[in-house]
């Protein structure tokens, strides 16, 4: 219980860092936005898990882009591999959020529309104590005054330092596909 205090403390405490840094300019928000991985090898139990509670932000003046996820928001199908995911791979009392920061490339306001577009984003992730560079193409269209973004990247867990044991070593993915869908409004 203390524990989910401290993380949505820090939540809030990044939410307002991020609006602070926006202040004055334009910005699209989404505190719902969705993250999904999947880490799956065929002939075995699938390995995936959703987060729904993604906090994400768009400043349409600049095409800066931060989003944020607690660990511990991530849902598996299976209560076993979301205790094993936080407590010995991601390590979520330690290591609490993953955080992107980066750019939409020559990103226009202006030019979204209902028809979506396909738009450049280079950042960093940072996840696990570590960061790694993503560069990556996301979807964007305009819809009812909001921007939905769409897309998705692939990592592995030793760009983060995350180990796989041996024994469950053939039953997890090499690389890890994540995939992200974002309804910013003003």
């Amino acid at each position: 219980m203390k524990n989910n205090r401290i993380q949505f403390g820090v939540l809030l405490l990044l939410i307002s860092v991020f609006t602070a840094h926006l202040y004055g300019q334009n910005k699209y928000v989404d505190k719902a936005g969705y993250l999904k991985f999947e880490a799956s090898e065929k002939l075995f139990e699938p390995v995936e898990a959703v987060n729904k509670s993604v906090t994400a932000v768009l400043n349409t003046d600049t095409g800066e882009f931060a989003s944020l996820a607690l660990v511990v928001g991530f849902r598996f199908e299976n209560s076993l591999m979301e205790e094993h995911f936080n407590e010995n791979y991601i390590e979520s009392e330690t290591y609490p959020k993953a955080i992107f920061r980066g750019m939409l490339i020559d990103f226009d306001l202006s030019s979204l529309s209902d028809t979506p577009v396909e738009i450049a984003v280079d950042g960093k992730l940072a996840l696990h104590g570590k960061e790694k560079e993503v560069k990556t193409m996301v979807s964007l269209q305009k819809l009812n005054g909001a921007i939905v973004m769409k897309g998705g990247f692939t990592v592995t867990p030793s760009d983060f330092a995350i180990e796989i044991p041996s024994i469950v070593k053939n039953k997890i993915a090499r690389e890890v596909l994540v995939s992200l869908n974002f309804n910013l409004k003003p």
